[in-house]
């Protein structure tokens, strides 16, 4: 039977759906809305035909393109005057620098960093300012040149013959004390000063190394001072607390100021006078209780004396005789200044006795300055070419060098060996100990007790090598040393001079050894010839037999002087 939802009186399906009856809900017949609108215009797609509105703003000028054209403002800037490109044509203002100089080139060639004059400032004084080519030019280290020598009155060793210490002037408690050190007869050098400081005339003395200085300034300057004393009613033998030195006694190094004590010690102790030692690298302590105690000549190096006399605790307004000892090396260490400051503090009139291996313009400067007309006396003849110093130059390769002064140093007898740096000193030191020499060092790193310690293992014969550098050199006297070696070329000829003058002292002989590699030849030779030096340079290799066996001292001529006594005296 039919159902009540069958769907057959439907019509039929139409594919074209266009066809389809219309629908209630077509939007086509329905009414127009009414929210008023259909009285505005139509919408238009060309915007400019739009109608003016209330705000146009036709009434406007034209826009243009020229900015320039514009209408001028309240605040137009047109009264100034047109931009320049070129700024040096801007009107003064009230600031103007047109007084400054004009501006300067970048050119390297100019004379000087600034040359223009500063302008005047109203804090700072204006100052006069030199060029540049008129101010002290820059410290450049001086060529190795000959100077002129100082004239000087030469004395021969055979003038001294038959000579003694009483014939000079010297007292019979000091005459003693000279033979209780070795000294019997003096030497020339020794000779030709002593009368003159007697005098009491400023002396400038040259001997070579070994000579005799020491004694030379040593026992005159006892005497003296006991003459003084002689003619003010005193006597020695007692300390005074707080006494004021009479004499001053400057040494180099504090080796050499140890080393001129030991041998004027003695001496003043033999008529009641006292020394004291003043140098660096130790505690002042026990040398300002000294001074506190009383002292009549005091021997030390620049750097400590000047500490002690700012500190107030070293006076040396009574100093009658100043001694300046090696004064050439004194000028080449940079000590000129200080010396000079320590001089001016001494009293007016004061004794300068100047003694030095050498005696060239140098030291003009302390000559010019603190002494009158002083007597110059040196040995004639006295020079390292001849004498009792052989010397030999042997060519090596210079990675042989410490091999070759282990050989060389092999011997018996007393040697000591140059080099130029400490770390060198060191490294050969412990260079020599391995080969089975025993050695020791001396040179500037090492403390006063160490120093002190290695120099007397050598003077006491403990060992028989020392390697030092030159600054520390300067205080080894020893008499018995018969071998120098410099494992390193010095670089001026007064520096060869100073070594060499180590060995052949007190009329011993002696030989100086100096090792050049091949490329340092020409630069030793020229040094040889302004020390007057002849010697013939030999190429040596290593195994070469004549490093084992260097055979007799060869000298230009035979030992002029008798050697002291005592082997272990100081003598100079």
């Amino acid at each position: 039977p039919a159902r009540s939802f069958d769907r057959d009186d439907r019509g039929a399906r139409r594919s074209d759906r266009d066809e389809r009856p219309s629908r209630r809900f077509d939007r086509d017949d329905r009414p127009a809305r009414s929210n008023g609108r259909d009285e505005r215009a139509p919408r238009r797609f060309d915007r400019d035909e739009r109608p003016a509105r209330s705000f146009d703003r036709d009434d406007r000028g034209a826009r243009r393109s020229d900015r320039d054209e514009r209408p001028s403002r309240r605040f137009d800037r047109d009264d100034r005057a047109p931009r320049r490109s070129d700024r040096d044509e801007r009107p003064g203002r009230s600031f103007d620098r047109d007084e400054r100089a004009p501006r300067r080139s970048r050119e390297f060639d100019r004379p000087g960093f600034r040359d223009s004059e500063r302008r005047p400032s109203s804090f700072y004084p204006a100052k006069d300012r030199a060029e540049r080519s008129d101010r002290t030019e820059r410290f450049a280290p001086a060529d190795d040149v000959v100077l002129e020598r100082l004239e000087a009155d030469a004395i021969q060793a055979e003038q001294v013959d038959g000579i003694r210490f009483a014939d000079l002037g010297l007292g019979g408690n000091i005459v003693r004390a000279l033979s209780d050190l070795g000294a019997e007869s003096p030497f020339p050098i020794q000779a030709a000063t002593i009368p003159v400081v007697l005098e009491g005339r400023d002396v400038l003395g040259r001997g070579r190394t070994g000579s005799g200085k020491t004694i030379a300034f040593g026992a005159p300057t006892v005497e003296r001072l006991m003459q003084d004393w002689a003619a003010a009613g005193k006597s020695g033998g007692k300390r005074q607390m707080g006494r004021k030195p009479r004499a001053l006694i400057l040494a180099p190094t504090r080796e050499l100021a140890l080393q001129i004590d030991r041998t004027v010690q003695p001496i003043a102790q033999s008529v009641g006078l006292f020394t004291t030692q003043i140098y660096g690298g130790v505690p002042q302590g026990r040398q300002v209780g000294a001074l506190q105690r009383g002292v009549d000549i005091v021997i030390g190096t620049p750097g400590r004396i000047e500490d002690l006399i700012e500190q107030g605790r070293l006076d040396l307004s009574e100093i009658r005789i100043a001694v300046l000892d090696e004064a050439d090396h004194m000028c080449d260490l940079g000590f000129l200044e200080p010396v000079q400051r320590i001089l001016r503090r001494t009293a007016e009139g004061s004794q300068k006795l100047l003694f030095s291996a050498t005696l060239d313009t140098g030291v003009a400067a302390l000559v010019d300055e603190f002494l009158v007309d002083p007597a110059v006396h040196e040995v004639a003849g006295e020079d390292q070419a001849s004498g009792t110093i052989e010397h030999r130059v042997f060519v090596i390769d210079n990675r042989d060098k410490r091999d070759i002064v282990a050989r060389l140093a092999d011997r018996d007898g007393k040697t000591l060996i140059f080099s130029r740096t400490r770390a060198f000193a060191e490294d050969l030191t412990m260079h020599l100990e391995d080969a089975g020499i025993f050695a020791v060092a001396l040179h500037g790193d090492l403390n006063q007790a160490k120093r002190t310690r290695n120099l007397h293992q050598l003077t006491s014969g403990r060992v028989d090598v020392l390697v030092a550098t030159d600054v520390a050199a300067r205080g080894i006297h020893v008499d018995d040393i018969d071998l120098v070696i410099q494992a390193d070329a010095p670089d001026e000829y007064k520096t060869y001079l100073h070594r060499s003058g180590r060995t052949g002292r007190a009329g011993r002989e002696g030989r100086v050894v100096t090792l050049i590699p091949r490329n340092r030849q020409r630069r030793l030779a020229e040094l040889l010839d302004r020390a007057e030096i002849e010697v013939d340079f030999e190429d040596v290799r290593l195994g070469d037999e004549l490093l084992a066996d260097l055979g007799p001292i060869r000298t230009a001529a035979p030992a002029a002087a008798v050697a002291p006594a005592d082997e272990d005296a100081p003598v100079a």
